[in-house]
């Protein structure tokens, strides 16, 4: 197991070989810019890491990991587009720099590329790969409704929030380590812990986001900070907000997520200060100290060896503590 710069060095080397340069340019062309903007690359990572974790070789895996990357960054322009997002990753959205249309009809090709790259292995690991894949992307699917019926309720719990970004963004940290697993041919109770550990750590990492989202620093963040408060998205913070503020607390908060102001800078500031007033900000940090903790647990009683569980819980500590 190598050096987790080593992994990302590997994998954009790769990237870097496979830009798209052929006709017609507006299908291309944003494919290309998307996948070039840059990123924390945590999915691909994962895939090399997971796979020389199980004695496997992540030269031998970089199909899968660029097949994983590709699909991420085919959610996020669909998303950006749901969302009417301006930037991603501290640049124009593709919808912007394009249009919509263009932007899901790019969107649609990287679905499609990312199944080709599984048809470079074997029958048997094509079929696992695929198999995990399609079930991965259709939980994504759900998980991105789940979120857009959000928006509409004011009856959210908790326990459904959790449910909803498992299914949009922790089951693909999970996949990616699996396929990391499947490309090294561990055994199936391994790849199934090292399955759940990634999605433990996947919820953690979705938390942290949302925390990244209200409080992080603009100049590191890459997003528009408070974006979410702006779409009134009801993410663990306006969850806990409401658990934990009183009635004249929980009414205004519930009067803000009302509202869409042409100048939103004065709710986002109202709405973190009821954040942090409420206790929710605390909360949050401590809902992702949880989750890193469970997925920690189940290395426990994961047959590899002490270095390698040490690696991984740096690399889930890394990623709690992360600005960006």
């Amino acid at each position: 197991m190598q050096a987790i710069s080593d992994y990302q060095g590997y994998f954009l080397e790769y990237l870097s070989q496979k830009t798209i340069d052929k006709e017609p340019k507006n299908l291309y062309e944003p494919i290309n810019y998307i996948l070039n903007l840059g990123g924390k690359r945590l999915r691909p990572i994962l895939v090399l890491m997971t796979s020389e974790i199980f004695d496997g070789s992540y030269k031998e895996a970089m199909d899968a990991a660029l097949a994983i990357e590709i699909f991420h960054n085919f959610s996020l322009i669909h998303d950006d587009i749901m969302d009417d997002a301006p930037l991603r990753r501290g640049k124009e959205t593709v919808h912007e720099k394009w249009d919509i249309n263009t932007g899901i009809l790019s969107g649609d090709a990287m679905l499609i590329n990312a199944y080709q790259l599984f048809e470079n292995y074997k029958s048997d690991v094509f079929k696992e790969l695929a198999t995990l894949f399609t079930k991965t992307a259709i939980e994504v699917c759900e998980g991105q409704q789940y979120d857009i019926d959000f928006e509409t309720r004011d009856d959210v719990t908790i326990s459904e929030y959790i449910k909803m970004i498992e299914y949009k963004t922790a089951v693909l940290v999970g996949a990616a380590m699996k396929m990391g697993a499947i490309v090294a041919n561990a055994s199936e109770n391994c790849r199934a812990s090292i399955y759940d550990f990634g999605r433990l750590l996947g919820l953690a990492f979705q938390l942290q986001d949302d925390y990244l989202d209200a409080f992080g620093d603009p100049k590191t963040f890459g997003k528009q900070v408070g974006g979410d408060i702006i779409e009134n998205k009801k993410t663990i913070l306006y969850l806990k907000a409401l658990e934990f503020g009183n009635k004249d607390e929980q009414k205004q908060l519930k009067g803000l997520f009302s509202l869409n102001p042409d100048n939103p800078t004065d709710k986002i500031n109202t709405v973190k200060h009821i954040f942090e007033t409420t206790g929710a900000k605390d909360q949050t940090r401590l809902e992702i100290e949880k989750y890193t903790a469970k997925a920690f647990a189940v290395l426990e009683n994961l047959s590899i060896t002490e270095d390698k569980k040490t690696a991984l819980k740096l690399f889930g500590e890394k990623l709690m503590n992360r600005s960006v």
